[in-house]
């Protein structure tokens, strides 16, 4: 080999460790958002530039959403009730309209103006208690969606000590944000994990089905209740054991229910749904943990009557109300406005998220509820399709 020969060699040989070195995979990357533990795993394309975008990108909602933090677009708009309307980003109005949506549909069930009653009983923090009857009471006065007034950019609540919270729906939004930046990067496969809400994107190296277990409430840290097997898609779990105290030998837990003001006690200890939009996943988990078994059937029928795509729903062990309105969602391609806001989620006319079906499966949206004595129902999809162990 000659001297030219050689040093060409030797050039392209450094090039190329040096592009190694940049393409160095981390195995994956955990870190404290929206006030829990969220973990992507990207496999093999798990850069240290991918993790720090899609970090970046979580801080930035968080900062945008959170209603611990003074500056953030929710807070500004408590700190304003009943005085002035506050300009907010695309984004916020964004996710705002799409709970709205589910307040309409939910007839309030999920109402991102739960705040003042977030705030009062304070679970998962440390002021946490159980209030007096007056201050559930005049909490409960400040509770309704249907007073939010938006007006182009601005959002107004309109009594003094209103609160919003989309704390129901945000890690689910974020979810299908990081999912979609995934894709656009090329990631083949990867598992978002927001605290809990989990959405497993492309396909495995060996092509089978990710598996993601749903937590046995009777024994979460421990045990699994059902082991769910399943092609790309977000798991959501609403449940009575993520966060609560106990106080006099009761169990006060975070689902809050808007219109009673207490903690939902409908025999229910988890509600899990299944779809390609963690958006829907995540509004729609707490709305039917609030509904209730029988309530939950009567949505899931009127949804049917509006012609949405359906699936049937069948019962484990227990007789029960049936309806085949399961879904109305298809999920999409996003969007970059002229503010750099990527919208990873299309709407339907009524402002909710689209759902697209998943491969393999007869329908787009499922449902996994378990109650107190641990029976299960679920829709037959699930039971079918995805695989139960």
């Amino acid at each position: 080999m000659n001297f030219f020969a050689r040093f060409i060699f030797i050039a392209f040989f450094t090039v190329s460790l040096s592009f190694v070195s940049c393409r160095k995979v981390e195995a994956a990357r955990t870190e404290l958002v929206f006030g829990t533990v969220c973990t992507v795993n990207a496999f093999d394309d798990g850069t240290t530039e991918l993790y720090n975008s899609l970090f970046e990108r979580l801080h930035s909602m968080d900062e945008k959403f959170s209603t611990s933090k003074s500056n953030s677009e929710i807070e500004k708009i408590n700190a304003a009730a009943g005085k002035s309307a506050v300009e907010i980003s695309d984004e916020v109005l964004f996710v705002l309209k799409i709970a709205l949506s589910f307040a309409e549909i939910t007839n309030g069930a999920f109402d991102p103006t739960v705040g003042p009653l977030v705030k009062l009983w304070g679970i998962n923090t440390e002021y946490a208690r159980v209030p007096e009857q007056w201050e559930i009471d005049n909490a409960l006065k400040l509770v309704d969606w249907s007073r939010v007034k938006i007006e182009e950019n601005k959002v107004f609540l309109p009594v003094e000590g209103m609160r919003l919270d989309l704390g129901g729906i945000v890690k689910g939004y974020a979810a299908d944000v990081l999912a979609f930046m995934v894709k656009e990067a090329g990631v083949k496969r990867a598992v978002i994990d927001l605290g809990g809400n989990i959405y497993v994107a492309g396909k495995k190296k060996d092509r089978s089905l990710w598996r993601v277990g749903v937590k046995n409430p009777q024994n979460p840290e421990h045990s699994t209740a059902i082991t769910l097997s399943l092609p790309e898609n977000s798991v959501v779990t609403s449940g009575v054991y993520e966060r609560f105290f106990i106080k006099d030998n009761i169990r006060y837990h975070h689902i809050i229910n808007p219109k009673t003001g207490y903690p939902v006690d409908n025999g229910l200890t988890s509600v899990t749904i299944v779809s390609k939009s963690s958006t829907a996943c995540d509004a729609l988990s707490t709305s039917l943990f609030i509904l209730g078994m029988e309530k939950g059937f009567a949505l899931l029928k009127q949804l049917e009557r509006q012609n949405f795509p359906t699936a049937g729903i069948t019962v484990k062990e227990k007789t029960a109300d049936s309806t085949d309105g399961m879904g109305m969602w298809l999920f999409g391609s996003g969007a970059v406005n002229d503010d750099g806001f990527e919208n990873p989620v299309k709407l339907t006319a009524a402002g909710l998220p689209f759902v697209e079906k998943a491969d393999g499966m007869a329908d787009c949206f499922n449902a996994l509820y378990i109650d107190s004595e641990n029976y299960m129902y679920s829709t037959e999809d699930l039971k079918k399709c995805y695989g139960m162990s």
